[in-house]
């Protein structure tokens, strides 16, 4: 399909490549302002639900035992496994 437009387009080298360019441009342009946006209500993208119970049942819909909202996270949530308060790498050494 390329090889064929490539030798119907007119004007030697320079007019293959501009054509090239503009049919190319053209396309994009199609897409974006024409196929996508008439596309965009067909898709998926904005069908988003999210709620803040989600982890809290179970899919049958009862309260999983342990998870109540009012029940605090196993484990404190700040309780990092390394030291924040200083850096834990040697310094550079002078040698180099």
């Amino acid at each position: 399909m390329y090889a064929f437009i490539w030798r119907k387009l007119p004007f030697g080298l320079a007019g293959k490549l501009t054509g090239s360019v503009l049919l190319a441009a053209a396309t994009v342009a199609l897409l974006w302002y024409v196929v996508f946006p008439w596309a965009e209500p067909l898709l998926p993208f904005d069908d988003v639900q999210v709620s803040q119970d989600a982890d809290l049942n179970d899919p049958a819909g009862d309260v999983i035992p342990g998870n109540e909202p009012g029940d605090a996270p196993p484990g404190d949530e700040h309780d990092l496994p390394y030291d924040t308060e200083r850096n834990n790498t040697p310094p550079p050494s002078p040698s180099r």
